[in-house]
């Protein structure tokens, strides 16, 4: 079965994320737990917690079909020590905000070396925070996404997203989330039947499907391999329509949040029926 949503608004208060979720025919969604551009957040009240938990069981939104996403602010691969705390702090703490709501997976960029450091070193750092966050953190699995390559961003490749995984050693609160955009700007070509399948299964090879914990599911505005991070709406971009019809009829890819971060959230539940429209 396959859960397709959106990563909808929290504003006035995470617990009016699945409403709005409901309100564009989703059936799993994506959130900010907080303000994702600042360090700072208030501490979620008793009222937001329970309300969120209300409104997630009357609309049948289990705590494994959400997928929170941290800050942008975050770099665990930053190698100024001081700026890394920062992050992991922050990290941390928007781990404990997703175990507060009973959220089981949070998403986040991997991280950049902004050129002060070789991308394995950085990659390391990486390992080395979620090792700490999940450490602090119980029942929440971090879910590293893979990038577009752009700037200095490392996890744009499948080999750096499996040496993440080998860095941070054996654990089953650790997975991936691919970004269909992400992975066309990183040079993964899914507009063809042979390189669609020659491409997850690279994805089995070397990483295993049993990582994948979610998907994004944006067209791209940049070119093949160009690592320009510009979402589209599905069929608008280069991608096409026929990438996401083979993904909904793909069974690798069932019971796993599948979340639209496409530019024009007005088409969101045009989106959410086309995409269910393709399943047999």
């Amino acid at each position: 079965m396959k859960f397709v949503g959106a990563h909808v608004s929290a504003s006035g208060g995470v617990e009016n994320a699945p409403l709005n979720a409901a309100a564009i025919g989703a059936k799993a969604f994506a959130l900010f737990t907080k303000n994702q551009r600042q360090w700072f957040a208030s501490e979620l009240t008793e009222k937001n917690i329970t309300e969120f938990k209300k409104n997630c069981a009357d609309l049948n939104y289990s705590g494994d079909k959400i997928l929170a996403h941290d800050s942008y602010l975050i770099n665990l691969g930053n190698a100024d020590d001081t700026k890394r705390k920062q992050s992991l702090d922050s990290f941390i703490g928007e781990a404990k905000r997703c175990q507060q709501l009973g959220i089981k997976l949070l998403n986040f960029h991997p991280g950049s070396h902004l050129k002060l450091i070789s991308e394995n070193d950085c990659l390391k750092l990486i390992a080395d925070g979620v090792k700490v966050a999940l450490a602090e953190v119980p029942d929440v699995t971090l879910v590293i996404e893979n990038t577009a390559g752009q700037g200095s961003n490392v996890g744009y490749s499948f080999e750096h997203l499996a040496r993440l995984l080998e860095y941070i050693g054996d654990t089953d609160r650790v997975g991936i989330c691919i970004d269909t955009c992400h992975a066309y700007a990183a040079g993964y070509d899914l507009k063809t039947p042979e390189n669609y399948d020659w491409t997850f299964r690279e994805f089995e090879r070397l990483i295993g499907i049993k990582y994948l914990k979610g998907m994004h599911l944006n067209d791209s505005k940049g070119t093949l391999g160009k690592h320009l991070d510009r979402h589209h709406s599905i069929g608008e971009g280069e991608l096409g329509f026929q990438v996401f019809e083979r993904i909904m009829q793909d069974e690798r890819f069932d019971n796993i949040p599948l979340i639209l971060e496409t530019i024009d959230e007005s088409k969101w539940a045009e989106e959410i029926k086309l995409l269910y429209s393709y399943q047999k």
